[in-house]
């Protein structure tokens, strides 16, 4: 549990850098593994600076920044952009992908952005 969550920790890191990759899921996944195997970095991870409000945000109200979900919904759409590029997959697999993606964002873009919208 202690590997999941630093490599988690590690993705949320480059994440916060990196456009196409999200930063909030792997929060989550590391916030999960550290509460499994190490309360101490649990709490190193609510309180971090620029980790902590979005956890503490997910786990007081359910709560996803506007940013997060553009980011997150942007990532999304390009990465099914993508699947459409390259032709060769089946039909059936990109209606999948594409209805996935799809509630996915619906579900995303339906959480509140903040404990106002509770």
């Amino acid at each position: 549990m202690l590997a999941i969550g630093w490599i988690a920790v590690a993705l949320a890191a480059a994440g916060a850098v990196l456009p196409l990759l999200p930063t909030t899921p792997f929060l989550l996944v590391a916030a999960w593994a550290f509460g499994r195997s190490s309360e101490r970095l649990r709490r190193w991870l609510y309180n971090n600076k620029l980790f902590g409000p979005l956890l503490q945000s997910w786990q007081k109200y359910g709560a996803v920044p506007i940013w997060a979900k553009v980011m997150a919904v942007g990532t999304m759409a390009l990465a099914f952009y993508g699947i459409l590029q390259r032709g060769n997959v089946p039909d059936w697999v990109v209606a999948l992908i594409g209805v996935s993606l799809a509630a996915v964002s619906v579900w995303l873009v339906s959480r509140p952005s903040g404990p106002q919208e509770k």
